[in-house]
């Protein structure tokens, strides 16, 4: 613990900062890890599958009945839609998909600025250590190379401070990333058995040329 906090101090100011940064990060990684868990747990894939064979029977009435009785993001997003006249229907899906794709993505965009920044103020840190080392030089600090060092370890430390928490970062974020695109494509399957069943039930059943005559 000592030698963390004396390696903290060696990196200078711009340590407070990125630790400021690592904070968020773990925070934001934190509340994805529970809201993928919770996610994961309300997955009902036998559920998926029943509601998209009723809607491909064109029974759409059983496809919303069905649809609300689970808590499934994908189905809970259909149920949206086929609670609705089916005129309305694909808007009223469409809606509930954009609405949950937010949900999905919430973090990621601060997970991606945070792995921007990190290194430019790593490398800030840098700079301003190296300015700090070469002032002394030329100076009375000539007799006193502890000094001219400890610029260049504040260097260093940020530099590698900033990084960690960009690698850090980055794994996560690209998991979160991924899951959302697979969401994403999982929605739109939905929305296309969706319309392709709106379609399918207006259209009118064929007049038999028989049944015409009488």
């Amino acid at each position: 613990m000592d030698l963390a906090l004396e390696i903290f101090r060696k990196g200078g100011p711009i340590m407070w900062p990125l630790l400021l940064c690592s904070f968020v990060a773990l925070t934001a990684v934190i509340e994805r890890a529970f809201f993928l868990f919770s996610q994961i747990r309300r997955t009902d894939l036998a559920m998926r599958k029943t509601v998209m064979e009723l809607m491909a029977a064109k029974n759409l009435k059983g496809a919303a009945s069905r649809a609300c009785e689970s808590d499934d993001s994908l189905v809970a997003a259909l149920s949206e839609g086929l609670q609705l006249p089916p005129e309305q229907a694909l808007l009223g899906f469409r809606r509930a998909a954009e609405a949950r794709l937010r949900e999905m993505a919430r973090g990621v965009s601060l997970l991606d600025t945070i792995i921007t920044a990190a290194p430019l103020l790593g490398l800030l840190g840098t700079v301003t250590g190296m300015i700090r080392a070469f002032s002394l030089v030329g100076g009375t600090e000539l007799g006193a190379p502890s000094a001219i060092t400890g610029g260049i370890a504040e260097a260093l430390i940020a530099t590698a401070f900033g990084l960690g928490i960009a690698i850090l970062s980055l794994i996560p974020f690209n998991f979160l990333t991924a899951r959302a695109e697979r969401f994403r494509h999982e929605l739109q399957d939905a929305g296309s058995a969706l319309e392709l069943a709106i379609a399918e039930s207006s259209t009118p059943e064929p007049v038999s040329p028989v049944a015409s005559i009488h």
